[in-house]
């Protein structure tokens, strides 16, 4: 699939560069990579967070050999960034480092695909321009370029000091993504046992990193689907973080970002305004993330407030600058709103966490009754009998 496409010649390119800073590297294991996005709708969308699980078993057995003295974790999308994650920190004492492989170009705008799956849906188009429009919109290598979570993923492993600095977003196939890509190599031979500047990742992810993750999210308007992997991350770390925590740091964290589904622009717009540096830097300097943990890069989170560059052959940073565009990005002292981008809903049903930054205003309220299931296949029964085409609140408990 498109985001892990660009992983296919990285294994011996990543074992040259080994060889460049004095070191070997092998293939320890692989993982299962679905895309969420090709399997909704189908019975293999059951499998989905299993795999995670799975990612991270798959993780654990190619570690287990014992014969490593460090590890690049190559992954991108939904759930296997979180299964490397959770499966690398039962071997806390190895250094690793997370690679990603970045968004694909801008295709399609993402509201003008949606609206051709909505005429779709409705009878108002046929197959063929729906197709046209899927592969405008997924018409090349690297992630799709909404803010979901695979995109979100890339955002948590760069506040919580995982990826070389500003390594997130950079598209696929680029002089820059290749130059980040040996550098992380290198700097894995440098913070491996025999290097200069051991730093195992058992303490690179403590609280204060779990903790800028949840941060991030909610200031970036991220991926509901973190409620899941923030918690099962820090449980592998031996930490723990539930839905309470996060709802109390939405309170006090402000949406500095929009990106679709919470606005117009897509990943590489927000790249373009500033990306991760700007968040990173916004957030240190309103006092909302833990600049001082440890990072891969060497140093503190500090780090991460730059922009890369190559420049004659050389890959360097460089201070971000202001928001290129305050309509993506905008300063904490200024956000798009006061509090972050998700919220805990809580009633005598159950509780539901809700992306609020992607809900307009005038729908913050909504007064219907409500129809409780207990299985989502019974929503779907009842959808089909048509019961819930009406003003309702469907509720399905038991779901995790």
């Amino acid at each position: 699939l498109s985001a892990h496409a660009v992983y296919y010649r990285y294994p011996e390119l990543m074992k040259v560069w080994a060889r460049e800073a004095g070191a070997t590297a092998q293939v320890a294991g692989g993982v299962p990579a679905m895309c969420d996005g090709v399997t909704q709708g189908y019975a293999g969308m059951e499998l989905s967070l299993f795999s995670r699980d799975t990612i991270a078993l798959s993780t654990a057995v190619a570690l287990s050999h014992g014969t490593f003295e460090g590890a690049a974790l190559l992954g991108i999308c939904d759930k296997i960034v979180p299964g490397l994650l959770m499966g690398a920190l039962r071997f806390g004492h190895l250094p690793m480092i997370l690679i990603p492989g970045g968004p694909m170009p801008t295709g399609l705008a993402n509201k003008a695909k949606a609206a051709v799956r909505e005429r779709y849906a409705t009878g108002d188009c046929g197959r063929e321009e729906l197709l046209e429009a899927e592969i405008a919109a997924y018409h090349g290598k690297g992630t799709c370029t909404f803010y979901g979570t695979a995109n979100t993923n890339q955002m948590m492993m760069e506040v919580m000091g995982l990826h070389m600095p500003g390594a997130a977003f950079v598209n696929p196939g680029t002089k820059l993504r290749q130059a980040l890509t040996r550098a992380a190599v290198h700097r894995l031979a440098a913070i491996g046992q025999r290097g200069d500047d051991w730093r195992p990742i058992g303490r690179c992810v403590d609280e204060r990193s779990i903790v800028n993750a949840a941060v991030g999210l909610l200031a970036t308007g991220g991926s509901t689907n973190h409620l899941l992997h923030v918690p099962a991350i820090a449980r592998a770390a031996g930490i723990v973080i539930d839905w309470e925590d996060f709802d109390r740091l939405s309170a006090a964290v402000p949406l500095i970002a929009r990106v679709y589904p919470n606005g117009s622009a897509d990943v590489n717009a927000f790249e373009a305004a500033g990306g991760m540096p700007y968040v990173i830097r916004e957030l240190i300097g309103a006092g909302l993330l833990h600049a001082d943990i440890p990072t891969i890069a060497g140093g503190d989170l500090s780090a991460y407030a730059h922009t890369p560059s190559v420049v004659d052959d050389t890959l360097g940073w460089s201070p971000v600058g202001d928001s290129g565009d305050e309509t993506i990005l905008r300063p904490a002292a200024a956000p798009f709103s006061p509090d972050g981008g998700m919220r805990i809903l809580a009633g005598n049903i159950g509780r539901a966490c809700i992306k609020i930054s992607a809900v307009e205003r005038d729908r913050w309220v909504v007064e219907a009754p409500a129809a409780v299931f207990d299985d989502q296949l019974d929503v779907i029964a009842a959808f089909n009998r048509g019961e819930l085409e009406r003003d309702v609140v469907v509720v399905v408990r038991f779901q995790g």
